[in-house]
């Protein structure tokens, strides 16, 4: 199935136009979503798959239309109503019918610093022995789906479906997003960085001996 949001290497949506890198913000509520998409994701109702996931799941005209921002305020919306945090009807007047039962776990500003310091490393132990090494071809899945949902999330690019590439460097096991963006559980796997040609998954590379190195989870690869 193709995912509207799976933008790499698609032709027709016009050229990449690069930013000044101070330029962090377009709009005086830009930041203020980003606050509030993170403090409501300390509340604990869901992780940052589950969030990705959320953004990906609006409606394709919705998600063609949206700025950026506004694709984090909409699948924040359907996630708080989702898990029970707010009511639809709390969400559509912007007042409360009662105190919060998750008004205890809110993320107060003295707070904040910490928080974001800490971060939410994905690193974790796994069951699953690493089966490349440095050095190592592999293909990349010709698919680019989740195996285990339909339709579901996945951080496999449909660019690099099917390319081959060699691996550059094991990030050790990380949690697998195509389960945890279900709430199956966080099935950790070995994580590679896989360096692929840019003649590999471009149709006309202007410089074909560039690479693209993309983070790729072993069940995304296999031996050539």
């Amino acid at each position: 199935m193709t995912r509207i949001h799976d933008m790499g290497g698609r032709f027709g949506d016009g050229p990449v136009v690069p930013e000044p890198e101070h330029v962090k913000f377009h709009a005086d509520w830009h930041p203020r979503a980003l606050a509030i998409t993170l403090a409501c994701g300390t509340l604990g109702l869901w992780n940052i798959d589950v969030s990705r996931h959320a953004r990906e799941s609006l409606s394709p005209k919705d998600y063609g239309r949206f700025s950026y921002y506004e694709k984090w305020m909409a699948a924040l919306a359907d996630l708080l109503v989702e898990t029970g945090a707010v009511t639809r009807a709390e969400l559509e007047q912007g007042v409360s019918e009662s105190v919060s039962n998750l008004a205890d776990k809110r993320l107060v500003a003295a707070a904040v610093a910490g928080v974001l310091a800490k971060g939410g490393p994905a690193t974790r132990d796994s069951n699953l022995a690493p089966f490349y090494a440095v050095g190592d071809v592999v293909t990349i899945r010709a698919m680019p789906e989740n195996v285990m949902v339909p339709g579901g999330h996945t951080r496999l690019p449909s660019y690099a479906a099917g390319a081959s590439g060699t691996i550059v460097r094991l990030h050790g096991a990380h949690v697998l997003p195509d389960s945890n963006a279900h709430r199956l559980g966080e099935a950790p796997e070995p994580l590679y960085a896989v360096a692929v040609k840019a003649r590999d998954i471009w149709a006309h590379p202007e410089h074909p001996e560039d690479e693209v190195i993309l983070d790729l989870w072993q069940s995304y690869l296999s031996a050539p």
